[in-house]
């Protein structure tokens, strides 16, 4: 289910006129570099997560896996001509200041952060050192950047969903539950986009058009989250949309585990979720393209000079086993778009 390339995303050759050399020319200046360049990343991710694994065996897989194997294919190798460092806030508001302190007294030389609000952290602590956004939404209205095509200042990187992704994830949820009469919106609105309207006006747009009413569903702990989704379990006929959300995305177990157990259907911003049991997935894979920024600034382009990117493609899963247990029949018609069937 493949979407419009983004804009302003790179084509090949543009990306290699940036560069400035030779892909053979940047393995050797990475190889020759006469010191050891740190590169540092703050996550809510718990550092035990599978998300947060680094190793090449892990590959892209994860996170983590996919930026330290994206930097060793550009000349970058851990432990010889770079050092990698983490910090996690635990999902935590009084953890973040810490780690983002620790972050600046490892003096780096570019910073990657995984969501909106790690972002907004570390660039209050810095206006020097390069920042590059694995994942974010509205870069331009949280004031990161200037505009898209020129951030200036010294933070860049990559978008994960618009707005309009809200309406989107409704119409989805609508094909697989056809006699569907209320949607439930479930995000924690400290950490969700401008506390989930950022999402929340296209779904209300959407319903509006679909005669289907929209019931707000935020979740501001763990503890919550069970009761929050079992509330969706009785008449009328009811379905949930997961938001783009850090609080979500480190409680996606409890998520997906609540969604079966109350018998909620649930579409999900991302893969992470299915690959604990969840019903649907729409959303962008960005991880491995966080690589190509990070080399270009640790060879020395200026993060300022290098456009902020939206996704490339939009992908769709659907678990039919899932689908099954809850009793749904995913329509022909929906399979045929899906990128990923899993059984």
């Amino acid at each position: 289910m493949t979407e419009r390339p983004s804009a302003l995303a790179l084509d090949r050759r543009g990306f290699i006129r940036l560069a400035g050399t030779t892909a053979a020319g940047w393995i050797a200046l990475g190889a020759t570099s006469d010191r050891m360049r740190v590169v540092a990343s703050l996550t809510a991710l718990p550092l035990d997560d599978e998300l947060t694994r680094r190793s090449m065996i892990d590959g892209p897989s994860s996170r983590l896996g996919g930026l330290i194997v994206g930097l060793r294919q550009r000349g970058w190798v851990e432990g010889v001509n770079f050092r990698f460092e983490l910090r996690s806030t635990f999902g935590g508001a009084d953890k973040l200041a810490t780690a983002v302190r620790e972050l600046m007294e490892l003096k780096p030389d570019v910073i990657v952060t995984g969501s909106t609000i790690d972002t907004a952290a570390v660039l209050a602590a810095t206006k020097t050192i390069p920042i590059v956004f694995a994942t974010t939404n509205d870069p331009v209205g949280n004031g990161f950047v200037e505009s898209l095509a020129h951030p200036g200042g010294n933070v860049t990187g990559f978008t994960n969903s618009t707005a309009e992704m809200g309406g989107k994830w409704l119409q989805l949820i609508r094909e697989a539950v056809p006699d569907l009469a209320r949607v439930g919106v479930l995000f924690n609105p400290a950490t969700t986009p401008r506390g989930g309207r950022f999402f929340l006006e296209s779904i209300e747009q959407e319903a509006a058009t679909a005669g289907v009413s929209v019931v707000p569903a935020p979740v501001n702990a763990p503890t919550e989250i069970d009761e929050t989704i079992g509330r969706f379990s009785e008449p009328p006929k009811a379905a949930m949309v997961a938001l783009v959300d850090s609080f979500l995305v480190v409680n996606r177990k409890a998520v997906v585990t609540a969604a079966a157990s109350h018998r909620v259907p649930t579409i999900y911003p991302f893969h992470y979720f299915m690959d604990v049991g969840g019903l649907m997935s729409y959303g962008p894979t960005l991880e491995v393209r966080s690589a190509d920024y990070v080399d270009l600034i640790l060879r020395g382009t200026k993060a300022g000079d290098l456009p902020v990117q939206s996704p490339r493609k939009y992908d769709l899963l659907i678990n039919r086993t899932v689908a099954r247990a809850l009793d749904l029949t995913i329509p022909f018609t929906l399979l045929a778009r899906a990128d990923e069937i899993r059984e």
